[in-house]
């Protein structure tokens, strides 16, 4: 059971805010279809059965067809909440990505599962992450624009390599001489740091430069570059996948 994901696990804490609806009930209190047909902790087997299972982050709305979209989102929420607790201490834990909810290795199993694979993946080039670092703190922008900040040409094969991995995307083009294509990250980015928002992204020590600035060095601490290839090594693992 082994795939690519990341080494960044986060537990959401206990937040229940039910809401009001038919398929709410009073705050507090589970809505009346599920005491009807399955008490909480039959409802929580069959989401962790189902995430367990599934290969890809699920989103509340697909975890919702589960029980034919009789129960809301808030209270998925509460028994997703609730099951990570029941996960808190073992070497699996659920976590939330951009992506939707998932069950994932904790950091502190990787020396162990990596045993498993002992072969090393190829690693990415400082110039490779400075250039994926680029792109999520300025995106959307264009190859220009990348090598305006750098100060050197950025490869195709590069941002090919991006682009295969699936953590870079065309979004558009801007209205400009050639209509250069404006490049952003994806959900699949943000899931294999861990993230569920662009928001999470570790804070710069310093501002990246403008694309019209004279800049001569990449302002990225290198910190942050070696989290990026630590972070996003293909070698840790959601506890669904399969090789």
């Amino acid at each position: 059971m082994m795939g690519k994901a990341s080494s960044h696990w986060r537990v959401t804490g206990w937040s229940v805010s039910l809401g009001s609806g038919p398929t709410h009930g009073q705050p507090g209190r589970l809505p009346r279809w599920l005491t009807d047909h399955m008490n909480t902790q039959d409802a929580k087997r069959v989401l962790e059965t189902a995430l367990i299972c599934a290969h890809q982050p699920l989103p509340l709305r697909e975890m919702r067809v589960l029980f034919d979209g009789e129960i809301g989102a808030d209270t998925l929420r509460h028994l997703l909440d609730e099951l990570g607790r029941d996960w808190r201490d073992r070497g699996v834990e659920l976590v939330c990505v951009a992506s939707g909810w998932r069950f994932q290795s904790r950091p502190e199993m990787r020396t162990y599962l990596d045993r498993l694979h002992p072969e090393k993946p190829p690693r990415y080039t400082r110039a490779a992450l400075e250039t994926l670092a680029i792109i999520a703190y300025r995106q959307p922008v264009t190859r220009g624009d990348i090598e305006e900040i750098r100060g050197v040409t950025v490869s195709s094969q590069m941002l090919r390599q991006l682009e295969d991995r699936g953590w870079v995307d065309t979004i558009g083009y801007r209205e400009a001489p050639g209509r250069p294509a404006l490049l952003a990250t994806t959900r699949q980015f943000l899931d294999d740091l861990g993230l569920k928002s662009l928001d999470q992204l570790p804070l710069l020590d310093a501002a990246l430069p403008s694309a019209a600035g004279n800049a001569q060095a990449l302002p990225i601490q290198p910190s942050l570059l070696d989290a990026l290839e630590r972070d996003l090594a293909p070698s840790d693992v959601p506890l669904s996948s399969e090789a």
